[in-house]
C-alpha cells in the first residue's frame, strides 16, 4: 500500500470517483489508501459536492508551508506518556478534529476539544492551550465559551497558580448528551406552542405539531439511553475495583 501524502494525481482520482458517485471506501480502494485519508481529504476541501483537485492540492501545499513556518509546539504537559509515535498521534488528532467539525463544532472549538481530550491529564489552562495550538488567547477564549455552553468541558480554579483549568471529565459525553436532550425538549415545547398559534388543523400547524412530537420522543429516548449507560458505566467501574 502506498504511503506518504496524497499526490495531485491522487486528488484527480478522488474527484473522478466523486463524479462517478463512488463512496469514500470505493475511492480509497482504488487508491489503495485508508478510507479515513479520503474522508479527511474531501471534508477538508469543500465536501463531496464541492471538491476540486486543483484547489485541494494548493490548500495542502499552503498548509504545509505554514507548518514549516510555525514555531515548535509548546512543552509537553507533565504526565504525558512517552513512547508514542508523534506522526500517529498527529494523525489521530487530525481525525478527531475533522469528526468534531462534522458534528457542527467550529474548527477552533474542535481543535481545543481534541487537545484536551488527547492530553493524558485531560486538563489544561488557557495559556497552555495557546502554547500548544499556537493561536491567540481570544481564539481560545471563544472556543472555551462554546464548549462550556455545550457542557463538553468544565472549569476549575487552580488556587496555586490563580488561574482556571479546563477539564474533560469521564462523564463528559453523558452531560453533553443530556444538554442535547434538554435542547430537544425546548424545541418540542416551542413546536407545540407554535402549532397552537398557527392552528392545529392548518398545514403549518400540523407541521409544527409533528415536529414537536418528534423532538419529544427523541429527547425522552436520549435521556433513557443516557441513564442506562450511566448505570452500566458505574457498575463496570465498581467491578474493576
Amino acid at each position: 500500500m502506498p504511503g506518504g501524502r496524497l499526490t495531485y494525481q491522487d486528488r484527480r482520482h478522488i474527484a473522478e470517483g466523486l463524479a462517478e458517485g463512488l463512496t469514500y471506501t470505493e475511492i480509497a480502494k482504488r487508491l489503495e489508501r485508508p478510507t479515513s485519508t479520503v474522508t479527511r481529504e474531501v471534508t477538508r476541501n469543500g465536501g463531496a459536492g464541492g471538491y476540486q483537485p486543483d484547489r485541494a492540492h494548493q490548500a495542502t501545499e499552503s498548509r504545509a508551508r505554514r507548518r514549516r513556518q510555525t514555531p515548535a509546539p509548546g512543552p509537553r504537559v507533565a504526565g504525558e506518556a512517552d513512547g508514542r509515535d508523534p506522526e500517529a498521534v498527529h494523525e489521530l488528532e487530525e481525525q478527531f478534529t475533522v469528526l468534531m467539525i462534522q458534528t457542527g463544532l467550529p474548527r477552533m472549538t474542535a481543535r481545543v476539544l481534541t487537545c484536551l481530550y488527547t492530553t493524558d491529564s485531560g486538563s489544561l489552562t488557557a495559556a497552555e492551550l495557546v502554547q500548544r495550538l499556537q493561536v491567540s488567547p481570544a481564539s481560545i477564549s471563544k472556543a472555551i465559551g462554546e464548549l462550556e455552553q455545550q457542557e463538553l468541558i468544565r472549569r476549575e480554579r487552580d488556587p496555586r497558580r490563580r488561574r482556571d483549568r479546563y477539564i474533560i471529565d469521564a462523564d463528559v459525553w453523558f452531560r453533553a448528551w443530556l444538554a442535547s436532550a434538554r435542547q430537544n425538549a425546548a424545541l418540542a415545547e416551542f413546536a407545540r406552542k407554535g402549532a397552537e398559534v398557527l392552528g392545529a388543523t392548518t398545514p403549518a400547524g400540523t407541521r409544527l405539531h409533528d415536529a414537536g412530537q418528534f423532538f419529544e420522543h427523541v429527547g425522552r429516548d436520549m435521556i433513557q439511553a443516557a441513564e442506562h449507560w450511566r448505570q452500566l458505566f458505574s457498575a463496570s467501574r465498581t467491578t474493576d475495583r
